[in-house]
């Protein structure tokens, strides 16, 4: 597993940011190419929709509490108060409000999520363009006559970084612990569904009725006794109650099966933003109509993210998963279903994340808004996975069964598939 400069150490980071960019100027797409504009051009992503309602009075936020605009605010964005995962690892601009007792509650959607710090002055919003990628907003918490939320770029100095495709995005760290050593440096690695169950979580609470025996979370991550040694068996929470103060959250759980909805989804929103921008740029310039193929990492970039959506890598599951909370319930009720009742948001737990292996991110705003190009691209290489023809033994997971199945529910489900989706017989 690769290390990398924690983002425990947000200062330290935020200060590298700039050389950061300049040392891995290759791995970056530049973010105001007359064919991005990212800092310039309008967005109409979830929180700028909002936004636009709330000038027009077409919506109302409500101040409440301790909790502030929260509950208002994941209301008017669709986001269930079930999809709380708490993460305690001071990784963020809210760091001077967050401990292992006061956690910082992160909640989300397919497309946006909010993080909430009890104390902190504004909520952090992220909600993913469908052509421009994350952008980042924060929100006064104190009671306004017309509260608005205010995009930043402050949070791009840890957001736009290789561990996000090197687009404006969203990542997930898993951090080792650090001692009082004034000469031990913290450690830590971004995680996605690829990473290995036991080295997940790191610096986050992990609650749930099935949770497996190994991971990192809910142990200390700051002035612990002695570098990280591994545990044979993680500390086990049912609900947080146990570990701190629930009171002020809206909920007692950082739900095992929510943490690893999210670390899926963080990483496609990346690669869809990348592939996005990527194939903009190409064609920039290029005169209209121009049947000119994109360039090879271009298709590099498509095949990725094929293999992410068809979970080509998943790390698997070493025993069942259960949370505690709403999410897993709430989460499979959503979504299109096909005419057998089907949905690529039925949750497995069992083996795998998902019962039928193909992302729901494929629904997405982000995955639609793909240049005409790059989602055939996309397109060609699904149906080659899913029709059998790919034969490389790194797909063999993907059972007939499955293959047949996830074909069955596009077809049925995802507008603009191409018609040569068809029946898969081998």
């Amino acid at each position: 597993m690769r290390r990398l400069a924690p983002p425990a150490v947000v200062g330290t980071i935020a200060a590298l940011g700039s050389a950061l960019l300049s040392a891995q100027a290759g791995t970056f797409v530049p973010r105001d190419h007359p064919a991005i504009q990212y800092s310039t051009r309008p967005t109409r992503d979830a929180v700028a929709r909002l936004n636009e309602r709330l000038g027009q009075g077409e919506r109302q936020l409500s101040f409440d509490g301790s909790s502030g605009y929260l509950r208002s605010v994941l209301a008017l964005l669709d986001i269930s108060p079930a999809s709380q995962t708490l993460v305690f690892s001071e990784n963020s601009l809210q760091r001077a409000h967050i401990r292992k007792a006061t956690p910082r509650a992160i909640y989300f959607n397919d497309t946006t999520a909010v993080g909430w710090t009890n104390g902190a002055d504004s909520l952090e919003v992220a909600a993913q363009d469908a052509t421009q990628g994350v952008v980042f907003y924060s929100l006064p918490q104190k009671p306004q006559a017309k509260p608005r939320f205010v995009r930043g770029a402050e949070c791009l100095q840890c957001h736009l970084t290789a561990e996000t495709s090197g687009v404006p995005g969203l990542f997930m760290t898993s951090v080792l612990p650090l001692s009082d050593n004034q000469h031990e440096y913290a450690r830590g690695w971004a995680m996605d569904h690829r990473t290995p169950i036991e080295d997940r979580w790191g610096g986050w609470y992990v609650t749930g009725t099935q949770v497996p025996l190994r991971h990192l979370g809910n142990v200390p991550v700051l002035h612990v006794p002695r570098s990280y040694v591994r545990a044979d068996v993680a500390p086990k929470l049912t609900t947080g109650s146990g570990a701190f103060d629930t009171g002020p959250y809206l909920t007692p759980h950082s739900d095992v099966v929510a943490l690893m909805v999210l670390n899926h989804q963080l990483h496609t929103i990346n690669v869809l933003t990348r592939l996005g921008w990527e194939a903009r740029i190409a064609a920039h310039g290029m005169p209209a109509g121009s049947t000119a193929s994109l360039p090879p990492h271009v298709r590099d970039l498509a095949r990725d993210l094929v293999d992410y959506l068809l979970f080509v890598d998943e790390a698997p599951l070493p025993s069942p998963v259960a949370g505690a909370s709403a999410f897993a319930r709430e989460f499979s009720s959503k979504g299109p279903r096909d005419g057998r009742g089907r949905s690529l948001r039925a949750l497995d737990l069992n083996r795998r994340l998902l019962r039928y292996s193909c992302s729901f991110m494929i629904y997405t705003d982000a995955f639609d808004a793909l240049p005409a190009a790059a989602k055939n691209l996309v397109y060609e290489r699904m149906w080659e996975v899913l029709s059998g023809k790919e034969t490389n033994k790194a797909y063999a997971r993907l059972s007939l069964a499955d293959r047949r199945a996830i074909v069955e529910i596009l077809r049925d489900t995802k507008k603009g598939l191409p018609e040569y989706f068809r029946a898969v017989t081998r």
